[in-house]
C-alpha cells in the first residue's frame, strides 16, 4: 500500500507531494510537524489541515 497526504483546503505542498510505504510513516512526519504545538495555545489557523489516504499502486 502507499499513503500520501492531503490537505483539506485541496492545495498541494512539499507534503502532499510525498509519497510513504505505511500508514505509520506518514503519520510520524505529521507528528514531528505539529509536536511544538501545545493544544490550549495553538493558532491552528496557520498551518494547513492533511489527512492521510491510501492511494492504489
Amino acid at each position: 500500500m502507499i499513503y500520501k497526504l492531503i490537505r483539506h483546503d485541496k492545495e498541494d505542498d512539499d507534503l502532499t507531494n510525498e509519497s510513504f510505504d505505511s500508514y505509520d510513516e506518514a503519520y510520524d512526519l505529521l507528528e514531528e510537524i505539529y509536536a511544538d504545538i501545545c493544544c490550549s495555545d495553538a493558532d491552528y489557523g496557520d498551518r494547513p489541515y492533511y489527512e492521510i489516504i491510501e492511494v492504489q499502486e
